[in-house]
């Protein structure tokens, strides 16, 4: 009998170890609703990488308590794709908050999740790792059209020194599902 507790509290523990550090593997590449985070303390430069939309739209970088915007970084008509630009200097982990405007409607798009939008719904999509140095950030234009995997394609912009913060569905429930087994071994362990 204390043969197979042994057996069990070992399974536990290989089990519950594997599923919880499943979540540092890194997600999905495209990440609809994803933020943009500052990967190291540095300099943050976007590049603009091009755009199917017949919409005029400027891009932004807004503060994060919403007090400041910054002038146009690019203009989805007027900028040169491959044009790069230094936003300046970011402390690691701090979330850069690029807001979208269409001119033509007048409606306002935001990196991040869906709840910043006012249809409720991500305008964002966000590839980690899109080049060695940069994440590319993809915007939808249009309202309550968000296209999936197959849309956020109206304008694409590179940042370096970036990646996203969003873990999907699945990460939560390998998570909770790690912790169960570590609960159930440490249960195990208190019996014996």
């Amino acid at each position: 009998m204390r043969n197979f507790a042994s057996i069990r509290r070992g399974l536990f523990a290989v089990l519950g170890l594997a599923l919880t550090f499943s979540i540092a593997q890194p997600a999905a590449a495209a990440i609809i609703g994803g933020s943009v985070i500052v990967q190291n303390t540095g300099e943050v430069i976007a590049t603009y990488r091009g755009n199917s939309a017949q919409f005029s739209n400027d891009l932004y970088l807004d503060s994060q308590d919403g007090f400041f915007r910054t002038s146009i970084i690019f203009n989805n008509h007027a900028s040169p794709i491959g044009s790069s630009v230094s936003l300046g200097s970011f402390t690691a982990g701090t979330e850069l908050i690029f807001h979208l405007h269409v001119n033509d409607t007048g409606n306002d798009w935001f990196t991040g999740p869906a709840s910043r939008n006012d249809d409720g719904k991500a305008h964002a999509r966000i590839t980690d790792a899109w080049s060695p140095t940069e994440s590319l950030v993809e915007f939808e234009d249009l309202r309550d059209t968000p296209e999936g995997n197959g849309g956020f394609n109206d304008l694409a912009f590179s940042f370096s020194n970036t990646g996203s913060v969003v873990p999907e569905p699945g990460t939560y429930a390998l998570f909770a599902a790690g912790i169960v087994m570590l609960l159930g071994l440490q249960r195990s362990r208190r019996a014996l």
